[in-house]
């Protein structure tokens, strides 16, 4: 239900974006012009996290641990995104990662179209069609193991966006799936990679201020579901804005995505 780590997440006088989020093999552009009004532009900004960067953060998740109100859960986003991050930009900036494993995800999974088709094939065969074998084969070819903290939250969002697929959609073939369902894995590994970002500066926070672990698991489930609703969301305006979901600019279009979302939430604090 959140991270395999436990942490209080990062503190004050490190960098919002890690040096590596601006360099990762993304081929689109660093800053991306939103296509339409509402979904803004991602500017560079650089500058260190505050002292206590996540104390207004921390004090509305306690309202919302005690209580369940979606109220004090969107200021927690607020804050988390305009104190903790510093705005919509630095946190999608902070996100890149995200948006560019969608763009590799998006390309597995256009499996009869590329070289990973033949891979995944041959361990559909091998395994006899062992789902789980196909599902971890999926993982580690949009994205391999490297023993970061990111890594392994955006490897879990991916089988968890893969589960949820074959729950919502049972007879899916992995191998050859639809674009409907194909767009639902990429809004759902964006919702799920978010949701593990919140999970790992915040969970031991959550948990800590619930009365009992049933409570936190419940807390858990509308955070993460909260998030997903907004992500797919966000993945409508940026398609009624313009953009389209081709092969080649799922990245852009998860990048749009997740600075219309961010921004949203930042709004949660006004």
């Amino acid at each position: 239900m959140g991270t395999s780590q436990s942490s209080s997440g990062p503190g004050g006088g490190v960098s919002l974006v890690p040096p590596w989020a601006d360099q990762l093999d993304d081929p689109e552009p660093p800053e991306v012009e939103a296509p339409s009004e509402g979904v803004g532009t991602v500017k560079p900004l650089e500058f260190l996290a505050p002292p206590a960067r996540f104390r207004d953060t921390r004090r509305a998740l306690g309202g919302f641990v005690r209580s369940g109100d979606t109220r004090y859960l969107k200021r927690t986003l607020g804050h988390y995104v305009r104190t903790g991050y510093g705005g919509s930009d630095t946190m999608t900036r902070r996100l890149g990662s995200t948006a560019v494993t969608a763009g590799r995800l998006n390309q597995v999974l256009q499996s009869g179209r590329v070289s990973d088709g033949d891979l995944l094939r041959n361990i559909a065969l091998a395994s006899g069609n062992d789902v789980n074998v196909v599902l971890d084969a999926i993982v580690n070819a949009a994205s391999p193991e490297n023993g970061t903290q990111d890594r392994e939250s955006s490897r879990r969002a991916i089988r968890d966006a893969l589960s949820d697929l074959l729950v919502r959609f049972p007879n899916a073939d992995l191998l050859a799936i639809t674009d409907a369902e194909r767009a639902y894995v990429i809004e759902r590994y964006a919702a799920l990679d978010v949701y593990g970002r919140f999970c790992l500066d915040l969970q031991k926070s959550l948990m800590d201020k619930a009365p009992d672990t049933a409570t936190a698991l419940r807390r858990l489930r509308q955070v993460r579901e909260f998030i997903s609703q907004q992500v797919s969301a966000a993945f409508r305006t940026v398609r009624e804005g313009g953009v389209l979901a081709t092969v080649m600019n799922v990245s852009k279009l998860t990048t749009l995505a997740l600075h219309e979302t961010m921004r949203i939430f930042e709004e949660f604090t006004d």
